[in-house]
């Protein structure tokens, strides 16, 4: 056997058995542009808000939300293990940004906005907190009260 062709083969077995298959497919995904890598690294500086609402929920309307008309952001890559939406900003701004949901006690969900780019995260963390909190404020209230003062008024 040819000596060159043996020190390849033998290094990249030690390499794929060293660093393991998940850094090969990170580093793949880099190379293809579509790595999640930095939004889960600058998870730790995320926006954060939670809301009264369960988690397969609160992901669909975060979804429905990305793909709104005029503001639509291009969802590149979804990952229900780790309940993770990676977006561009916007189909022609390849800012990247993290979405990640957390289940918390009592139906609540927790929603952290990460990315690199702090305009990026600001402004799909105010387009999300501000109709979520729209989507899961209680109405009864508001119908009581309308129910109240109708109520006086009739009398």
């Amino acid at each position: 056997m040819n000596v060159r062709f043996i020190f390849p083969v033998i290094f990249c077995f030690l390499t794929i058995t060293f660093l393991g298959c998940s850094a090969i497919k990170e580093v793949g995904k880099g190379f293809a542009g579509v790595s999640t890598q930095i939004l889960e690294d600058k998870r730790k500086d995320a926006l954060k808000k939670s809301f009264a609402i369960n988690l397969d929920d609160c992901y669909l309307k975060v979804k429905d939300i990305l793909k709104e008309k005029n503001k639509e952001s291009y969802i590149y890559s979804e990952d229900l293990k780790t309940k993770m939406i990676a977006i561009y900003l916007s189909p022609t701004d390849t800012t990247p940004v993290g979405i990640f949901f957390s289940e918390e006690v009592g139906s609540k969900t927790l929603i952290e906005i990460s990315s690199p780019s702090v305009y990026a995260k600001e402004e799909i963390a105010n387009r999300i907190f501000k109709q979520m909190a729209a989507l899961t404020k209680p109405k009864i209230i508001q119908e009581n009260k309308n129910d109240l003062k109708e109520e006086a008024f009739n009398k």
